[in-house]
């Protein structure tokens, strides 16, 4: 695969199993419905593992716009190729979040809580505060990012063999730090779906949240870049 394909693939399965562990704990008649926090961070897991291990051969298995800013930031990456990969992860989130839709269609036309099938697509914080929630997707996109680059250090690339410890990192931050906004610690993961949610047509769906949108995607690239400037102090 080409690494725009790879990407888009790879952001595709990770969205997919992603919002789809979430829609089959929240939507309304799945045999999933109720399963709860402990179920959408570990399918969050699995599905980066999956995604990853997809895309590693083919460019190095990014999947999020933070960790491209941040390997071109620390000069492993070329900026030149930057824009393409971030395209290609929204687009695959698109994708992926546009395949869960037909996979729960009739859920979404039964389910009657809008905040509910919102979730199923992109973040929202428990409790709504500008900075704070900003300061939290940094945090969390840092020690993402920091983690990874150790992971993929000297070359800059994820190994197939590397999807796990990245998969158990992105379980960890889900257990730790996921609560205050649902850790999107990807602009992609969260815009991608977003405007999927905007799109489609969603009998009960409400608004898409846009003035919060502007959250899950500074924050992470603020927190890769911190990540990335520490990551080049310490190597």
């Amino acid at each position: 695969m080409t690494p725009f394909i790879s990407e888009l693939i790879g952001t595709a399965v990770l969205i997919l199993l992603g919002n789809g562990v979430v829609a089959n704990v929240l939507l309304p008649q799945s045999k999933g419905n109720g399963g709860g926090w402990i179920v959408i961070t570990f399918g969050w897991a699995i599905a980066v593992f999956t995604g990853v291990f997809i895309a590693a051969e083919g460019s190095g298995a990014h999947l999020n716009p933070a960790v491209s800013v941040a390997l071109a930031i620390t000069g492993k990456f070329p900026w030149a190729d930057v824009p393409a990969y971030v395209a290609a992860q929204v687009l695959g989130a698109m994708l992926g979040s546009t395949c869960v839709w037909l996979a729960y269609k009739k859920h979404y036309d039964a389910a009657e809580d809008a905040g509910h099938i919102q979730a199923t697509f992109c973040t929202a914080p428990a409790i709504p505060h500008r900075f704070y929630n900003f300061l939290t997707e940094a945090i969390g996109t840092f020690a993402l990012v920091f983690g990874v680059l150790f992971i993929a250090a000297p070359d800059a690339s994820l190994g197939a063999l590397d999807a796990l410890p990245v998969a158990l990192l992105v379980l960890g931050l889900g257990l730790s730090l996921g609560g205050p906004t649902g850790y999107a610690i990807n602009p992609a993961r969260d815009l991608g779906p977003r405007i999927m949610h905007a799109l489609l047509p969603i009998g009960r769906k409400a608004g898409s949240n846009w003035s919060y949108s502007w959250t899950p995607i500074a924050g992470p690239l603020a927190g890769g870049a911190l990540a990335a400037w520490v990551f080049g102090l310490l190597s």
